[in-house]
């Protein structure tokens, strides 16, 4: 079932690859934010059914964020990533309220995919 994702990434080039990969599996990638800051500011606009979250953010971190996207009245699904395999556990991420944590290199696996899809 395609979804509708906003995509929360420090890094423009890394949030450019991701959109693509979740373009090309078929969701609809609604937006995309740089910070926690910006991330809430782009979920009350767009309300996004996912949002995929990057753990080292700017302003703080994807547990953070997590929390916050679970006091909306919607509460989007989160996934958590990061480049560092170690930033997290899937237990830890899932105890956050996100759906689970995936290095950013697995993300063209299917776990990954299987998370995304629900």
């Amino acid at each position: 079932m395609p979804r509708s994702v906003l995509v929360v990434d420090d890094d423009s080039s890394f949030r450019q690859l991701a959109i693509a990969l979740l373009r090309s599996w078929g969701h609809d990638v609604v937006g995309e934010a740089g910070s926690i800051a910006e991330a809430v500011e782009r979920v009350t606009e767009l309300r996004p059914d996912t949002v995929l979250i990057d753990v080292g953010l700017p302003d703080g971190d994807g547990f953070q964020l997590t929390a916050r996207m679970r006091l909306m009245s919607w509460q989007p699904r989160v996934l958590l990533i990061s480049s560092d395999s170690s930033a997290a556990t899937d237990s830890e991420a899932r105890q956050a309220g996100a759906v689970g944590f995936v290095p950013k290199t697995d993300m063209t696996g299917l776990q990954f995919r299987r998370m995304l899809d629900g």
